[in-house]
C-alpha cells in the first residue's frame, strides 16, 4: 500500500526547516497544514486532503535559502525540490502537480500565480490565516525581527509614532502589522477562509485598540 502523501511530505519536509526562523518554521508549516484541513472540512465541494496537507507541510521549505540569499523565490525553488523529493518516492506525476501548484501559488506576491484549484486557494488561505489573530500578531513581528535584524538593516520601530515624540526616525510603525495582517485578510479566496477571517480580524482590531491605550503615560516629562 503507498504511503499517505500528507505524512510522507512531513516526513521529507523535516530537514529543510532545521535552519528556519520561527516565522516561517516547521511549526508555521503544521498550523497551516492543521488550517487548511480545518477549511477544507468546511467546504461544500470535495477536497484532496492528502495533496492539501502535502502542500502545507512543503510551502515553505526554500525559505531558509531565501533568508540567506541562496535563492530567489522560495516557491519556485520549493515546487521544484518537493517535486524532485516526491518524483523518488514513486508519487505519480499528476500528484506532483497539484502539490507543486499549491506551492507556487501560495504567496501573496505580486510574481506569484493565481490559485487554480481549490487545493490551492485553501493552502493560500491557510497561510493568510496564520498572520492574523493571536498567533498571527506575534508571527508578523517575529517578521519584523528578522528583517530587523540584517546587517546595516534597521526595518520597524514597534511603537506608536502618533503617540511617540521619538518616532521621528522615518521608519514604519506598529501600525506595519496591522497593514499585513488587513493585506492578507482581504486576499482570501474561499468562503471558510474568509469566516475564520472575519473572525480573527476582529481580534486584531481588539489588539490594537488595546495597544493604543496600554501606556498611559504623559512623554513630556
Amino acid at each position: 500500500m503507498a504511503q499517505k502523501l500528507g505524512p510522507l511530505a512531513r516526513s521529507l519536509s523535516s530537514s529543510y526547516y532545521g535552519d528556519a526562523l520561527p516565522a516561517h518554521d516547521r511549526y508555521h508549516a503544521e498550523r497551516v497544514r492543521d488550517l487548511s484541513i480545518r477549511l477544507a472540512n468546511d467546504c461544500k465541494r470535495p477536497v484532496d486532503g492528502d495533496v492539501l496537507a502535502a502542500a502545507a507541510w512543503l510551502h515553505d521549505i526554500g525559505r531558509p535559502r531565501e533568508r540567506t540569499d541562496e535563492i530567489d523565490d522560495h516557491d519556485e525553488w520549493a515546487a521544484a525540490e518537493a517535486a524532485a523529493l516526491l518524483e523518488s518516492e514513486g508519487v505519480a506525476a499528476d500528484r506532483i502537480d497539484a502539490v507543486t501548484h499549491c506551492i507556487r501559488a501560495h504567496s501573496i506576491r505580486a510574481s506569484s500565480p493565481e490559485p487554480e484549484t481549490l487545493e490551492a486557494r485553501l493552502l493560500f488561505d491557510a497561510d493568510k490565516l496564520d498572520a492574523a489573530g493571536a498567533r498571527g500578531i506575534v508571527r508578523l513581528a517575529c517578521i519584523v525581527g528578522e528583517r530587523s535584524g540584517r546587517r546595516d538593516e534597521a526595518y520597524a520601530v514597534i511603537d506608536d509614532a502618533s503617540a511617540s515624540g521619538l518616532a521621528a526616525s522615518g521608519l514604519p510603525d506598529v501600525t506595519l502589522l496591522r497593514e499585513w495582517a488587513d493585506e492578507r485578510l482581504d486576499a482570501l479566496y474561499t468562503d471558510p477562509g474568509r469566516r475564520l477571517g472575519e473572525s480573527r480580524r476582529r481580534f486584531v482590531d481588539d489588539f490594537f485598540a488595546r495597544f493604543e491605550n496600554e501606556i498611559g503615560v504623559d512623554g513630556t516629562q
